[in-house]
């Protein structure tokens, strides 16, 4: 479980194809709190750490990405050089800044336009289609593991914010028009939609 909120940006070091895909990611985290088998979410995908080091280069840590994961998110793309949000695993007492977040990605969105809006930024996203039923005004996303808020959807778009900190402690403000990212729709609007799924069904049944 996470929060959404970025704790550092990592850098693909190498990247080994064989059953799956393993990818070893340069951090800024020491080495020695990295646990074996601790979850990280790279860019908003949870991934399971599998191996961790330290050199010359400083810490990293390897994850390895199923054929499956690779082809439903943006992983499939990263190469060496690739910049990642990582965040770590929300521990109990920790704050929760941002919204629950599970490294679930629900699909893939492609910025659309970017322009600067006061002090800020406005970055409109375009959704699959599925998923534009989950998205609302003043609801919470997920766009490549950081917690964003939704202000203003229209069909399958939908508009966000950026202040200058979330651009710069992310790898957001280097999105270019066309760019994939991974989304994640907030969990609540998912279990909403679902009980007026139940709800419509049972008033069908009684009519």
């Amino acid at each position: 479980m996470f929060t959404g909120i970025v704790t550092d940006i990592g850098e693909v070091r190498a990247v080994e194809a064989r059953g799956d895909k393993r990818f070893v990611i340069g951090c800024a985290y020491p080495a020695a709190s990295i646990a074996m088998g601790a979850s990280i979410c790279c860019s908003g995908i949870c991934l399971t750490v599998t191996d961790k080091g330290s050199d010359v280069q400083g810490a990293w840590f390897a994850v390895d990405a199923s054929a499956e994961t690779c082809s439903l998110t943006t992983a499939a793309g990263w190469q060496v050089g690739t910049r990642l949000n990582l965040e770590r695993a929300l521990k109990v007492g920790d704050e929760l800044g941002g919204h629950i977040v599970t490294g679930h990605v629900d699909g893939l969105g492609h910025l659309r336009e970017s322009y600067q809006e006061g002090d800020s930024w406005r970055y409109t996203f375009e959704s699959p289609l599925n998923l534009s039923q989950f998205i609302a005004v003043k609801g919470s996303i997920t766009v490549d593991g950081v917690s964003l808020t939704v202000n203003h959807v229209d069909h399958n778009s939908f508009g966000i914010n950026l202040i200058p900190h979330t651009q710069a402690e992310t790898t957001l403000g280097g999105l270019a028009a066309g760019h994939a990212v991974n989304l994640e729709i907030d969990v609540l609007a998912r279990y909403v939609a679902r009980l007026n799924d139940v709800r419509e069904a049972a008033l069908s049944k009684g009519s």
